[in-house]
């Protein structure tokens, strides 16, 4: 089952928006201190905001039937009108300031948490997954907490508290009719908010996935820059990358036109409730019960009030597409690894570095096995290596040591430890591995050869490389360890990069080692040079060589034919040939292969010495 896809399939699921909300509050809460300060500063700038009405109303009122003291009180009427914009102004600043320290702390830790749980995820997984979509979806996540938080804090909670105040004020100083006017607008207003948000919701759930979609393409186009090269296939990747995007702009054309109808409709909503309300405040002034500082006092509040409430519209929608982006986040948090740690685990203890495999038994996907009953040993010290056709299961050996799938029968045990018993992380600084396939960081060769051993020092980074035969080459750069490798080592050849890797794993040091067709990307020359310089670090090591040629394990202690999962031979170099089995056929072959090429390249220089 692809967990990814499986994953992202269903966009129009109902998502749990409060479980989410809930999540996400021990993120803010960490600076709980500021986050009391900064709503008291809220609510001390919204009664100031009220304030201003009754100054308006006394100033109008002044005018209106006291001329001869207009020297005397507006002047402070209008200092204390001046005093509560200032106020107003200044703890909405200083809510803003204490806040920011919360909202980008919360984003940090968001964001560093899913980072943590994406690497606690196990191989199947990340095989699985497709990189430029998870990138897209972690960006968008931690975007819609900053989101949120600023919705709630500088939008939402606001007018709610605005609201509360002015509904108050109208209560207790003005007839029923005004309060319930408001109430009657706002229930509608959100009412009819709520069902054409959630109603055009799925348009932004597709935006949502096609982006990703989309994102996620253009990244493995990009990474596989050469192989599209190879086969001219721009056309191609252009076409795939459009037709994802010609379902992104469909479904961002349907919401921005629903959106459209949904701003009018609470337009129109909001114009009739003002205007009702005002007509009340004329009709009162009209019959003598309300004086001309009230009309302006009703309208002051109604604008200060419909104001931030038409924008909230615009915001409730923006927060239910914050939610369903942090819903894809949270999601990739519910992802549970397929490797986890007993609650039992111990730590792994090294002291002689004995592996064992007993009947050992693996497979991928239940209807295809890879490995039955495989048992072996590797004593202490001893090099063995495995031998196969391909797909005969080599490389699932090592990828079961290191744990990064369990067993489906059977046991692997270190110094007698079960390792399905013992913590992952203690399992794998145990054992150093150099990869068929290296994959380097975009970054220095240094860094690259340092990440082993992230505290090592310049001059144990440099012993490494000439152990690993690499130190010269590295030399003649122009940046020498400081250039930089490109993306996955790009700008390396295969055997400069294996020879990095290999420089890693001699910094590392580990008890275990194993080295997955170390040498398969390496010159004869090379290669030769390699094999030295791996015979002198597998010394006093446990060493497990998953090989290919054959020529670069003849000195293997031991030697396991493995073929369709089986081992069907065991023995040295020397003991296989003399067994005429699946080794020698595959000896004889390689041997041909040497030969043929030998031959061409004899051939390739006369023909340059002719010419």
């Amino acid at each position: 089952m692809n967990h990814y896809i499986r994953y992202e399939s269903d966009p129009h699921s109902r998502r749990k928006d409060r479980k989410n909300l809930q999540r996400m509050m021990p993120f803010i809460w960490d600076y709980k201190g500021r986050v009391l300060f900064a709503l008291l500063c809220l609510i001390l700038s919204k009664l100031a905001v009220v304030g201003v009405p009754f100054i308006l109303k006394e100033l109008v009122d002044t005018f209106d039937v006291a001329a001869d003291t207009i020297l005397v009180l507006p002047l402070a009427l209008l200092l204390a009108y001046g005093a509560l914009r200032l106020a107003s102004s200044l703890f909405n600043e200083l809510r803003d300031a204490l806040f920011a320290r919360v909202r980008y702390h919360a984003m940090r830790r968001v964001s560093t948490r899913v980072f943590h749980h994406l690497h606690q995820l196990s191989l199947r997984f990340h095989l699985d997954r497709r990189t430029g979509n998870i990138s897209r979806d972690l960006e968008r996540g931690a975007g819609s907490v900053s989101s949120i938080l600023n919705y709630m804090v500088f939008n939402i909670l606001p007018t709610i508290a605005e609201f509360l105040l002015v509904a108050i004020i109208l209560l207790t100083q003005y007839q029923t009719r005004f309060a319930m006017a408001i109430f009657s607008t706002v229930i509608i207003y959100f009412t009819f908010t709520f069902l054409i948000t959630e109603w055009r919701m799925h348009f932004r759930h597709e935006m949502n996935a096609m982006d990703s979609e989309a994102n996620g393409r253009a990244v493995d186009a990009l990474l596989n820059y050469e192989t599209v090269k190879y086969f001219n296939n721009e056309a191609l990747e252009l076409s795939r990358y459009d037709q994802t995007l010609d379902k992104w702009e469909t479904a961002a054309v349907k919401s921005q036109t629903s959106m459209s109808i949904l701003n009018f409709g609470q337009g129109g909503i909001i114009a009739i409730g003002v205007t009702v309300i005002m007509v009340f405040a004329g009709q009162g002034v009209v019959s003598g019960q309300m004086s001309i500082g009230d009309l302006v006092l009703v309208n002051a509040l109604m604008l200060q009030l419909f104001m931030p409430l038409s924008f909230l519209g615009i915001v409730y929608r923006q927060l239910k597409y914050a939610l369903a982006d942090m819903d894809l986040m949270f999601k990739l948090l519910e992802q549970k690894s397929d490797i986890q740690d007993s609650e039992q685990a111990k730590c792994l203890k090294v002291s002689q570095g004995r592996v064992q495999f007993e009947h050992v038994g693996f497979a991928y996907h239940e209807d295809r096995p890879i490995l039955k009953d495989v048992s072996f040993e590797i004593k202490p010290g001893q090099k063995l290596a495995v031998v196969g056709p391909s797909g005969a299961g080599k490389s699932t050996l090592a990828r079961l040591l290191f744990r990064f799938y369990d067993v489906n029968s059977g046991q692997i045990l270190i110094d007698g430890q079960d390792t399905s018993q013992v913590s992952q992380q203690s399992l794998r600084e145990a054992i150093g591995i150099v990869p068929q396939d290296t994959v380097l960081f975009n970054d220095s060769i240094f860094y690259n050869i340092q990440y082993a051993k992230p505290d090592a020092s310049k001059e144990e980074v440099i012993q490494a490389a000439k152990l690993a035969h690499i130190h010269e080459f590295i030399k003649t750069l122009p940046k020498g360890y400081e250039t930089v490798v490109g993306e996955r080592g790009l700008k390396l050849s295969g055997g400069e990069k294996q020879r990095v890797a290999i420089a890693r794993v001699i910094l590392k040091n580990p008890t275990i080692l194993v080295f997955d067709e170390a040498t398969s990307s390496l010159d004869s020359q090379s290669e030769k040079a390699i094999l030295q310089a791996l015979g002198e670090v597998a010394e006093n090591h446990t060493t497990l060589v998953i090989a290919h040629r054959l020529s670069t394990i003849i000195d293997a202690d031991q030697i396991l034919v493995l073929d369709d999962g089986i081992i069907v031979a065991h023995g040295n170099h020397r003991q296989l040939l003399a067994q005429n089995g699946l080794y020698e056929h595959l000896w004889q072959l390689q041997q041909e292969q040497s030969s043929d090429l030998q031959l061409a390249q004899e051939h390739s220089k006369m023909t340059k010495t002719k010419d």
